[in-house]
């Protein structure tokens, strides 16, 4: 099983809480997690982007950086693990992102891939001026299959000459080309997010759900296979783990409740609001888990509790379920969070044991 990280882009990460870490993000903070995961054999390292946060008295993703021009600079100070970037499909261009993505192709000598979102949050969006009205979260899927293609043409053969609805391309020209074929991942989870990542992806990623029930995405993962059969490709599923642990369940569960008890009301009502924004045919049920209020103090993401044995256990399960390739983990504490992972819990894996020795002696030399 694979295992990426989740950079913390964006201010505190993943957690709506005050009493959860509170910090901003920056490039050297990113740094040392991506370098410390890839000394820990990591696979891969994925950032977001983020134009407008939720606010409340945390000011939850208020500060963010930008996922090209981060990634550009771990790609620079890493050697190993793969790169992806998010890009904001709605206000970037397709030849555009297909130019950075060539740049960063050569920085990282082939370790970058690339993230493609359609948008969902419309104040991103409109506080530039930049939203299309609210019929583009019914259309959004076609949108992008039409960007991917601008992309695949340019990667391809250095030219395009598309035509569509959405974009003209006029003998638009790239060189360089990537040195590699490009990955391209995406996480659309409704009927037509699914479509497109069997047509259009490489791979999928799916929110995990609940709190130590690693099982319970093998529906969406189901979903994603059956379409991907269907149309004769292989798009295998990555799912979002938010993990927290300690020495004993216990201590993992009492940070768990310490951050549920500092939930930032006012930041998930926001998510909530924007969540429940589409009401259109393209509704995404990772949107619609997102702003669950169920657990909205981590964005309803599966969550792993407890002890290094038990976090272990837990994610060799994940590992079981057909159709998932990996797993993209988040923490609580990113930089100790990456290094016990490593250190502690991913020695206990059996589906990860062959990376663990591995990474050992790199890590001994450092």
């Amino acid at each position: 099983m694979n295992v990426g990280v989740f950079i913390p882009i964006g201010n505190n990460g993943w957690l709506l809480s005050s009493t959860a870490p509170q910090y901003k993000p920056t490039f050297e903070l990113n740094k040392q997690i991506v370098q410390k995961a890839e000394a820990h054999g990591f696979d891969f390292a994925l950032s977001m982007i983020k134009l407008r946060g939720f606010g409340g008295k945390t000011e939850f993703w208020d500060h963010n950086l930008e996922s090209f021009t981060l990634m550009a600079g771990l790609a620079a100070v890493t050697t190993k693990i793969q790169l992806f970037a998010t890009a904001a499909s709605l206000v970037m261009p397709p030849a555009i992102v297909a130019r950075m993505a060539s740049t960063i192709d050569s920085i990282s000598n082939g370790r970058f891939g690339l993230n493609l979102v359609t948008g969902w949050q419309r104040p991103e969006y409109s506080q530039m001026g930049l939203w299309p009205g609210d019929e583009f979260f019914a259309t959004r899927y076609e949108y992008l299959a039409e960007y991917i293609q601008v992309l695949r043409d340019l990667w391809g053969s250095g030219r395009s000459d598309f035509k569509g609805r959405y974009f003209q391309m006029d003998d638009c020209r790239l060189s360089p080309r990537p040195s590699v074929p490009m990955k391209v991942i995406c996480a659309g989870q409704s009927d037509a997010g699914v479509a497109f990542s069997a047509r259009h992806a490489d791979h999928n990623f799916i929110f995990g759900k609940g709190v130590n029930t690693p099982a319970a995405f093998a529906p969406s993962a189901a979903k994603i296979k059956t379409a991907a059969d269907a149309a004769g490709r292989q798009v295998g599923a990555y799912v979002l783990f938010m993990v927290i642990a300690d020495e004993t369940d216990a201590a993992a569960r009492a940070k768990w409740e310490l951050y549920q008890a500092g939930a930032d009301q006012e930041a998930i009502a926001w998510l909530g609001q924007q969540g429940a924004a589409d009401t259109r045919s393209g509704a995404d049920t990772n949107v619609r888990q997102m702003a669950d209020p169920t657990s909205a103090v981590n964005i309803n993401m599966g969550t792993l509790v407890g002890s290094y044995e038990t976090v272990a256990r837990l994610l060799d399960e994940v590992a079981e379920v057909p159709g998932c390739e990996g797993v993209l983990l988040t923490f609580d504490e990113f930089v100790q969070g990456v290094d016990t992972f490593g250190s502690r819990i991913q020695p206990l894996m059996k589906s990860r044991r062959h990376v663990a020795a591995a990474a050992r002696p790199a890590l001994e030399a450092a």
